[in-house]
């Protein structure tokens, strides 16, 4: 018997957890429209996913990172930064998604909104 609760138990865990990922994934469902860039806390640039670009970003200190949008998706493609951790980010593409690269200062920001 207490095999069985056990079970039950851990079904009902599961089923939770996919009903909690099922309505984050339709709640953040927004069309996004574009990528903000900002470094030190200022907007630079404000990119449109539609539109396939390279854009040169000029980081803190003289850093530098390549960000890449093709296909609806944006992604830093290269960095001057050490760690290169904002490269291994991967592809963003829903509004509220970012890459961060600390050394540069740099945040791409998915936003579902047009100014």
């Amino acid at each position: 018997m207490p095999a069985r609760r056990s079970f039950y138990l851990i079904a009902a865990i599961l089923l939770a957890a996919a009903l909690l990922y099922a309505a984050g994934l339709l709640t953040n469902r927004s069309a996004a429209a574009y990528v903000t860039v900002s470094v030190d806390g200022n907007e630079i640039a404000r990119l449109d996913l539609n539109e396939n670009t390279e854009y040169l970003i000029p980081g803190y200190a003289g850093g530098t990172n390549r960000l890449i949008v093709r296909d609806g998706q944006a992604w830093v493609e290269d960095a001057s930064c050490p760690d290169k951790l904002c490269v291994h980010q991967g592809k963003i593409h829903r509004a509220g998604e970012m890459i961060i690269c600390l050394p540069n200062r740099v945040v791409a920001e998915v936003s579902g909104q047009s100014r």
